[in-house]
């Protein structure tokens, strides 16, 4: 890998790196009177956020709201969440971006918390996601109206795809941690990652249907996700099998979580991974040589929303290879021709926008408020 294209190509297989359900019968299927009406649970939660049912793409996809300050028509905001994640992921956000006049919207995603998680593996490429995201994002403007979207994780690779396939749905784009990547012609992704980082490289070991699922309930959801929610190497994940997290630098299950991350804060994602499990998660990761298959189309295609884009220097995305010279050495700029600015963050890891909520939120409203 020593051209700047493989660097590239490498330093988004090192981050995440897809069946198309068509938009026609999308509509056909809708019925006016119920598909998208919503209905409030009584799911408890944090004060003054409002839980519907939406019915998007085909799926009930749970959405969380909280209004803003004003008095109606104030501007959207879509929270893209990733794994192991959940809309709860943007809590802080969500609270500090509605008293400052936005209307906050943030999903669990398909497969996640309480969203329906299709049994077919193939249902969690790139197109089905987007086609919910559409979808919701007609339902909440009534079809005629753009918004502002924040990503992260997998949410930010999907943000990149709603932006690539339909930039008139998105009014500007903040996306965190993982770049934009060019999709190489010559590269399938698994085969390239396994070739360079080997068989235990956390991707690679995601591909089996049900063998991490295994190794993930008998280590115990609540270790599982403390692992990843705390993880703060800046290098590669590997789980060898039978030795998950064995080298981590986390400690064990009864050591201290850090200040940005409570009890009670596990226990919502352990109460909600217990429910759903984590194949739905990881059939993300497995549709990575899928997607690379059907955007094909897209292969050259740029993203042309405006853009800010910010990632800790601790974070594993940040030290990939290739991500550093593609952020400083224009590729980025190139391929993101209306990016505003990128933002390093010092001393922060891969989940910032929980680890530094009041940078990231203030981040987040001064570069929106450029498009109101």
């Amino acid at each position: 890998f020593t051209s700047y294209q493989n660097k590239n190509q490498l330093m988004f297989l090192c981050t995440h790196l897809n069946p198309l359900f068509s938009r026609f019968l999308h509509f056909l299927l809708k019925q006016p009177d119920q598909a998208n009406k919503p209905t409030t649970s009584n799911m408890s939660g944090l004060d003054g956020v409002e839980h519907k049912t939406l019915k998007v793409n085909g799926i009930n996809m749970h959405v969380a709201e909280l209004p803003g300050s004003g008095s109606g028509g104030e501007p959207i905001i879509l929270f893209i969440h990733g794994f192991p994640e959940l809309w709860y992921t943007w809590r802080h956000q969500m609270t500090a971006l509605s008293s400052l006049g936005y209307r906050t919207i943030a999903p669990d995603l398909r497969g996640y918390g309480d969203t329906n998680a299709p049994e077919k593996m193939e249902d969690y490429a790139y197109f089905n996601i987007v086609g919910d995201l559409v979808a919701l994002i007609d339902a909440v403007t009534g079809g005629d109206e753009a918004v502002f979207v924040v990503g992260h994780d997998w949410g930010a690779m999907i943000a990149w795809q709603l932006c690539m396939y339909r930039p008139e749905k998105v009014k500007a784009l903040v996306n965190m941690s993982v770049l934009f990547s060019p999709r190489s012609p010559d590269r399938v992704p698994i085969p390239t990652l396994r070739r360079f980082f080997g068989d235990d490289y956390y991707i690679c070991r995601f591909q089996k249907p049900g063998e991490i699922e295994l190794e993930f309930k008998k280590l115990g959801t609540e270790k599982v996700l403390k692992e990843f929610l705390t993880y703060k190497t800046p290098g590669p994940l590997y789980l060898p099998k039978g030795k998950l997290f064995k080298s981590s630098e986390n400690g064990g299950a009864s050591s201290a979580l850090p200040p940005w991350l409570t009890q009670e804060d596990l226990d919502y994602y352990v109460t909600k991974y217990d429910n759903k499990g984590f194949t739905g998660p990881i059939n993300y990761y497995r549709n990575i040589d899928r997607n690379w298959e059907l955007t094909a189309p897209w292969t050259g295609a740029k993203i042309r929303v405006p853009v800010k884009f910010i990632v800790g220097d601790q974070d594993l995305t940040y030290n990939s290879p290739g991500a550093k010279e593609y952020i400083n050495g224009g590729g980025f700029k190139k391929d993101v021709p209306l990016l505003d600015e990128t933002v390093v963050l010092k001393g922060v890891g891969h989940f910032l926008h929980e680890e530094s909520p009041e940078e990231i939120n203030q981040h987040i409203h001064s570069f929106f408020q450029k498009f109101l």
